[in-house]
């Protein structure tokens, strides 16, 4: 009944006042970065409903980078010559966002712009605070807790250092939201690695290290992190409610800084 009632709602939207047809909004594309762990592809699906529940008049797709069918080549030829937002469901700047996505969306036939990252942004930091208090962190502590308390926040890494820079605002915002230290740490690529950072809180007198899971889904990196913690670690940011809303937000704020063009365009941050 849900699906037939969002179904009705979809097809309303698209009729004006004065009967009259709409035209459909561009497609938004979610462009994932694949995974052989089985777990990633059921996430992003269901971070795709919870997209469509919002936005049920919005045609949503899905592609991939690698690993994963479709592949984002796949997804952009079935749009035939439509207009199109591709959302990175990518957490920073790096290769994958300034060339492998421009590139596909270049060689396609689709009207297409590529948003921003999702990261950094506010919305991540409601995600990942909700992940920790899931995984044990607690709202309330003393403030001998707090002095003694830290946090990792482990992301897949990049050698682009504007990577680094937008991960090391992320941990900001989440220190500034929790009032104990943030450092940034990495699962290849870029240094410092997950372990060295719980050693360097340690060395601060910060033994209550939690890790929070700076990855849009499970997978190897996610993991590997997670079984670094000396106390609790959180999911990666998954399905959660603000995810959605951050993805919508990327789609509605690329459509607002330029008209579509042939040519794919990287929206500003």
């Amino acid at each position: 009944m849900n699906r037939i009632t969002s179904q009705l709602g979809s097809q309303l939207s698209l009729v004006s006042r004065d009967g009259t047809r709409r035209s459909a909004p561009p497609a938004l594309v979610l462009v994932g970065h694949g995974s052989r762990d089985p777990r990633a592809l059921s996430t992003i699906r269901a971070l795709i409903e919870k997209v469509r529940e919002l936005r049920p008049s919005l045609p949503v797709h899905l592609g991939h980078i690698e690993l994963n069918e479709p592949l984002l080549p796949d997804t952009l030829a079935s749009l035939g010559t439509g207009d199109a937002v591709l959302v990175p469901l990518l957490l920073s700047r790096g290769y994958h966002v300034k060339q492998d996505i421009p590139e596909a969306a270049a060689a396609a036939q689709a009207r297409t712009r590529v948003a921003a990252p999702l990261g950094p942004h506010p919305l991540l930091i409601e995600t990942l605070y909700a992940r920790l208090v899931e995984a044990g962190w607690r709202t309330r502590m003393t403030e001998a807790a707090r002095r003694s308390s830290g946090i990792v926040l482990a992301a897949a890494g990049s050698r682009d250092p504007e990577a680094a820079v937008d991960t090391r605002r992320t941990a900001q915002l989440l220190a500034e939201r929790l009032g104990v230290p943030v450092v940034p740490a990495y699962a290849s690529a870029a240094a410092p690695t997950v372990p060295h950072a719980v050693r360097a809180l340690a060395a601060r007198g910060r033994h209550r290290v939690a890790i929070a899971s700076y990855f849009t889904a499970p997978g190897r990196f996610s993991t590997e992190c997670a079984e670094a913690a000396p106390w609790i670690a959180a999911a990666p940011l998954g399905a959660h409610p603000a995810m959605a809303r951050l993805v919508l937000h990327r789609y509605d704020q690329t459509l607002a800084t330029a008209t579509t063009t042939a040519a794919p365009q990287l929206a500003s941050a």
